[in-house]
This record gives structure tokens, sequence and C-alpha cells, in this order.
């Protein structure tokens, strides 16, 4: 079976992201007589969809104060919940590259990807044939924050980079990361899947240790899993049933040029994206 590398197509443009979820009304009571009230004070994840700003941004980049990330439960969340405690994580990246050249001139061509907030500081893990010859990096978080990006690090054989954002949302929510999965255990993926932002699907991981075919080198070490990506998926994360990222999303598998998913997709464990070891493997090569 042939693996085709799942690059992030051309995208159409971007639909406009809706607003994050209004401020409820706060509602105070009458009190009858003098009495001390204490009043809590609840923090609310921002989770809202992502816009793109097209320029760069005139300001000294923003100093935000980290927020501290999703607890991980001890014992297995729904997908739904999964959702919940990742998404502010998660970030839309949009590329664009010089296209072909032609009689009227050279051609922009833009495509859509996917990264993963990894620390206090903003870094953005995500697939390095997302931005491999990008002329410029947007990303969008969850709260309609949109900076540009550069690329502060990569490794084109894991097809890992590391993005280093303009700009921080007032709020930074690092993920969660997670050791290594076993054969059947149930995962989620985030991403934007042919431009449908933060979208979500649910699977098991199917294999450990696979390789694949590619360039620079053959990947190694490999998640196999088969909740269901697509082009706009890759950098992505894969998350475990306890809210932990276990892989960053880089490929999937088709026999045809087709390029759409059919029940084969393919992770870089966190460990490697990381710059570690790729965990242990359980299940021989493809």
């Amino acid at each position: 079976m042939e693996v085709l590398r799942a690059e992030p197509g051309a995208a159409p443009a971007a639909e406009e992201p809706p607003q994050g979820p209004a401020e409820p009304k706060r509602r105070w009571g009458t009190p009858v007589v003098w009495r001390r009230v204490l009043i809590a004070v609840v923090a609310v994840w921002a989770v809202a969809i992502t816009a793109v700003v097209l320029h760069r941004d005139e300001d000294a980049p923003r100093a935000a104060a980290p927020a501290a990330p999703p607890s991980a439960s001890e014992g297995p969340l729904s997908t739904a919940e999964v959702y919940r405690s990742l998404v502010p994580s998660v970030v839309r990246i949009e590329t664009t590259r010089r296209g072909s050249s032609s009689a009227a001139g050279s051609m922009a061509e833009s495509a859509i990807g996917t990264g993963v907030i990894v620390n206090a500081d903003g870094s953005i893990l995500t697939a390095f044939h997302v931005v491999d010859g990008a002329t410029s990096i947007k990303v969008s978080y969850t709260d309609g924050t949109a900076t540009a990006a550069t690329v502060a690090d990569s490794d084109p054989v894991n097809d890992i980079a590391t993005l280093t954002p303009q700009k921080l949302p007032e709020t930074v929510v690092p993920a969660v990361l997670g050791g290594a999965p076993g054969v059947g255990d149930n995962v989620v993926a985030i991403g934007n899947p042919l431009g449908l932002t933060m979208s979500t699907s649910s699977g098991v991981v199917s294999g450990l240790d696979r390789v694949i075919n590619g360039k620079p080198a053959d990947a190694a070490g490999l998640i196999q899993f088969d909740a269901a990506v697509n082009p706009g998926s890759s950098g992505g994360p894969l998350i475990n049933d306890r809210g932990e990222v276990i892989g960053i999303v880089v490929s999937l598998a088709n026999p045809t040029d087709a390029g759409t998913f059919i029940g084969i997709g393919f992770a870089v464990p966190i460990g490697s994206a990381l710059g570690g070891g790729p965990g242990s493997g359980r299940t021989p090569p493809l």
C-alpha cells in the first residue's frame, strides 16, 4: 500500500469564525439582613473559532500570563470532554507559498493546517510539510487572536516544526502531554480538515512503530490510528482518553491518488516531536 503524505490542500477563503460565547450577565440578590457574602470567581476557558490577519502586527509581542493546563483525568473522558479540554490549545495555521509561474505572473498558493500549543511560552508544534516553503505563516487561536508566526525549529525527517508566534493570546493554554499509547487505546483528533475549523473525530490506536516512506528519509516509530483525518488536519494533536496529547498528526495512507482518508492515519509520538525518543513500538512496521 502506497503511503501518501497528506499535504494540506489549497483552501478557499477562510470561513469567518463565530464569536466566543457571550459573558453571562451577573445577577445580584437583594440582602434581607447584613451578612458577609463570599463571591466566587469562576475562570472560563475562552473557546471561540479562529480569525486570520494578513499583515504583520505593528505592536510589540504581547506578554501573556500562562494559564494552568487542563488537568488530565484519571478516568476515561468522552470525546466531547476531550474536545472541550484540548480545543483551547489548538490553533489554525494558514500559509502562503509562491505558486507556479505563468504568462500572467506568479500565483500565490494558500493552504491550511493545524498546530498545538505545547508550553507556557506559546510554542506551537505542527507538521513540517504544513509550513515548508511558506512565504508567510498565520496562526489563529480559539479566542480570536490572530498573528504571524515564524519557524523556530524543524525536523524534516519526522515531519515536525516548531513555530514562534509574534503575538500571544491573553490566556495561553498549553496542552497536557502524555506518554506512549497502547494498541486499542481510544484516541481523538482535533484539526481543520479541508478548512473546516476545529473539527474533531475519534477512533483507536491501530498500531505502533510504523514506518512510512518519505523525503528526506523514511519516518519511523509512528502511531497508526483510525480517527478520521484529511488535508488540513496535518499538525494537529492526537489525544488519549485522559485528555493528553500523545502525537502530532502528519500523514494518511491511501492506495489511490485521492489523498483522502480511508481509515489509516499516522502521528509522530509526542516524545519524538519534542526531540526525545520515539517511544516503545509494539507492532511490526508496514
